[in-house]
């Protein structure tokens, strides 16, 4: 199974649970900006405990040997933290549970639901992809993420700027946003 393929059944299943989703990192910067290569999926969902079983069960028929722990899945529901999927092909799919702040809760009600690759999935818009792209960066400092900010930069003409500046400022990316701007 290839990369595209497994987002497409994810996200279906996602989308058919109701479950509230939105991808995100390289998969959201290969839509937003420039194609690049990418070696997972990452999607921020908000899903309950008891939501969660289905979800388990449901992703496990995508293959039999598809790695998924339900102790990581509860760990991370309850941490407001991550989990893995892990398909047997070596594709890695990284749930982020939505986190209960007022950015997260933005971010998801401006997902932009999308046709792409004949599917309709959900995905951060590219003003959040930024805002989060930066603020990753400035937690890793990889130089990865300021290139992602760049590639959506250049290839979204029109953008909420105003909104884009209000989340640098609070998060504290500003700095970095404008070395970007500035080249």
């Amino acid at each position: 199974m290839d990369q595209l393929t497994l987002l497409k059944k994810i996200t279906k299943t996602l989308g058919d649970l109701e479950v509230p989703y939105l991808v995100t990192g390289g998969v959201a910067v290969t839509v937003w900006g420039r194609p690049r290569f990418t070696a997972d999926i990452d999607i921020v969902i908000e899903i309950s405990l008891p939501q969660s079983k289905n979800l388990i069960k449901v992703l496990r028929k995508i293959n039999k040997k598809i790695y998924l722990s339900e102790t990581a899945v509860n760990q991370a529901i309850h941490n407001s933290g991550e989990f893995n999927l892990i398909h047997p092909d070596g594709l890695k799919v990284d749930f982020w549970i939505l986190e209960n702040d007022i950015f997260d809760r933005s971010r998801l009600k401006r997902k932009i639901t999308k046709k792409v690759w004949g599917e309709n999935i959900s995905f951060i818009s590219p003003e959040d992809l930024i805002i989060s792209k930066l603020d990753w960066y400035k937690k890793s400092r990889s130089t990865r993420h300021l290139e992602d900010v760049e590639s959506v930069i250049a290839i979204q003409k029109k953008m909420d700027w105003r909104y884009i500046r209000k989340w640098v400022r609070i998060q504290s990316t500003e700095k970095y946003l404008k070395l970007i701007l500035k080249k």
